[in-house]
């Protein structure tokens, strides 16, 4: 399951974990903190406040090349652009500071903290174990021509397959960013499936936006979407060159938020490559 559905809201798994795990934090420090007159709420929320700001301050600093023409989405983060490391320390920093200044808080924030990097932790790892030994769906679609393809028939080569549609207004916009990409990295294919539409609507719409992009493709029955547990759109996986799913987006990509995606792929790629060279 890559996504959380509540009601018509689609939270990313990832994201959905660390809601959880923010809670757990909360309410084990809060319940501790009460019994001593100290609540860690307010470091708790300093801690994920300046980490996340941390955490995209790096993303854009590594990025910068990228925003350089659309600076301002350097404050757009619907992109999901933040790095965990620099978060992690800057949060950790802000946590040690906060008890050094208020020592009734040591006990009640540090066991927040654990309990909750505990349930962050063992859940994020049980999400990219059961994700890393997902492959490619075995469905078949059909081609513009209306032949069908099976998606496992893709495999062979790294794969980044868009799931989209003309009526959602963030696939719209990341289109051009993934029709640059396909042409800058010609050793990654790139595959659009529509989800639910027809051949005319999908015509017309790349017409009017003058995109040129290859491997299109229809699931009109948006049978995809459902195989890979994501209802929510624009949905973007990347798969290794044997077909395992390696990461994956959901929501709008940015070329910094795509090329810093796209390292789970081409790395793997180019190290393989290189192994078999003789």
């Amino acid at each position: 399951m890559l996504s959380f559905n509540l009601g018509p809201l689609a939270i990313p798994m990832d994201l959905a974990l660390l809601y959880a795990a923010f809670f757990t934090a909360w309410l084990s420090g809060w319940l501790l903190g009460r019994k001593r007159g100290a609540n860690p709420e307010s470091a708790l929320f300093s801690m994920l406040f300046i980490g996340a700001l941390v955490g995209r301050t790096a993303f854009v600093i590594q990025y910068f090349e990228q925003y350089t023409d659309t600076i301002w989405q350097i404050i757009d983060i619907r992109d999901g652009g933040f790095l965990l490391v620099p978060s992690l320390i800057a949060a950790a920093l802000v946590g040690l500071y906060k008890a050094w200044r208020q020592t009734s808080l040591r006990a009640p924030l540090a066991t927040g903290v654990c309990l909750g990097v505990l349930v962050w932790g063992g859940s994020l790892a049980v999400l990219n174990a059961l994700h890393s030994s997902q492959a490619i769906p075995d469905i078949s679609v059909r081609d513009i021509d209306g032949q069908p393809i099976s998606l496992q028939d893709l495999a062979g080569k790294p794969l980044v397959i868009n799931l989209w549609a003309t009526w959602c207004p963030p696939c719209r916009r990341e289109m051009p960013v993934l029709a640059a990409a396909q042409e800058a990295n010609p050793d990654i294919r790139f595959v659009f499936i529509n989800q639910g539409e027809g051949l005319q609507v999908v015509e017309k719409f790349l017409a009017q936006q003058q995109l040129s992009l290859r491997n299109n493709l229809l699931d009109t029955g948006a049978r995809v979407g459902r195989a890979v547990g994501s209802l929510s759109l624009p949905t973007t996986l990347f798969y290794s060159a044997d077909g395992l799913l390696k990461n994956n987006h959901l929501g709008e990509l940015s070329h910094a938020s795509l090329k810093h995606a796209l390292r789970h792929i081409s790395t793997e790629h180019t190290q393989t490559h290189i192994e078999e060279q003789p």
